[in-house]
């Protein structure tokens, strides 16, 4: 997950024991993570950029919505670097520079193909609890080892290196399944290794956070590229070069 939110799993963290258990947490946590963007300021109701997303957009739910309790939004907010993030309850929020950041159409399908896959998994939902069990299981190892200071950054230093294998896992399978959503709805699934070839030279003490803590961009490049050799009858269709790209991104 990306750092934007990763700060907002870190508030549900606290507030989820909060939530009321006869009503559905995802959708919860989805409103208030909405209240909190709208709150700062972040959230673009109005843009001329929605004439380029919405369209894509729009092909994509109706491939990711019947695989999902709630129906997907894609919502422009503001933020300094091309990013993209999926929470709870259907939200897919677009950075406004990744609009000017992707070249075609099929990089930002690619991206929220890849999002949305994140809800379909539940994958924030899994990391909030995942979390809870590590900071519990840090806390009491610490206590009955009666350890120090430095023993128990140690402890955490475990836990966090065990939270990050989880989360390369968890964004290789948005992957796979971003790439089938990606050709069902009819978009280049090849879109989704052009971008991430721009990001590996991209230098990430200056560049986007997209990738900041995902699996490294090689390594994802290669996962896709034997999915797709491995299953021709899904991907053989599509060029994977970028000089094909059937849509170029429109100016809003």
């Amino acid at each position: 997950m990306k750092r934007l939110l990763a700060a907002f799993l870190a508030a549900m963290l606290v507030a989820a024991p909060l939530i009321s258990r006869a009503d559905d947490e995802e959708a919860q946590i989805g409103r208030q993570v909405y209240d909190q963007l709208k709150g700062q300021g972040k959230i673009v109701a109005d843009s001329p950029y929605y004439k380029v997303l919405d369209p894509i957009a729009h092909r994509i739910a109706e491939i990711a919505d019947p695989q999902y309790q709630y129906p997907f939004h894609f919502i422009l907010v503001k933020d300094k670097q091309p990013n993209a993030f999926a929470v709870p309850g259907g939200n897919v929020y677009v950075t406004l520079p990744l609009m000017t950041f992707v070249k075609n159409q099929e990089e930002l399908a690619g991206v929220l193909c890849h999002e949305t896959s994140h809800d379909i998994h539940h994958d924030v939902m899994h990391r909030i609890n995942v979390d809870r069990n590590l900071s519990i299981g840090a806390t009491l190892l610490g206590a009955i080892l009666h350890v120090n200071q430095l023993g128990a950054q140690a402890i955490n230093l475990a836990a966090n290196l065990q939270d990050l294998h989880f989360s390369r896992g968890v964004e290789q399978n948005a992957d796979h399944l971003g790439a089938y959503t990606c050709t069902k709805a009819g978009y280049n699934p090849w879109g989704m290794v052009w971008l991430m070839e721009r990001f590996q030279s991209v230098d990430r003490n200056a560049g986007p956070e997209f990738l900041s803590d995902h699996p490294s961009d090689k390594a994802r490049i290669d996962a896709l590229r034997q999915e797709f050799r491995d299953n021709p009858s899904e991907f053989a269709r599509w060029s994977s070069s970028i000089s094909q790209a059937a849509h170029s991104l429109p100016s809003p």
